[in-house]
């Protein structure tokens, strides 16, 4: 018997950095994806939907606390369940 529990609405923005406010790990536990203007993306490591844009690595680039650095991409953000 399978027990099918419905899945959290995932939110209007979130982040996958455990150390930011925007951070939800309930929606973590299915995987999460993200399409910006009809293509999905891997990469992903922050969205909005409200103001349309996503977050990503700019190539191997490092700020000063080694964390990558990040370039927003503007366009129609769809965020959904895999």
């Amino acid at each position: 018997m399978t027990e099918t529990t419905p899945l959290p609405t995932l939110p209007d923005r979130l982040s996958v950095d455990p150390r930011s406010p925007h951070h939800v790990a309930a929606a973590f536990e299915q995987d999460v994806g993200i399409r910006l203007n009809g293509k999905e993306l891997m990469n992903v490591e922050e969205y909005c939907i409200s103001e349309r844009w996503v977050k990503v690595p700019a190539g191997k680039a490092l700020d000063r606390k080694g964390q990558p650095l990040m370039i927003k991409l503007k366009g129609t953000v769809e965020a959904f369940y895999k």
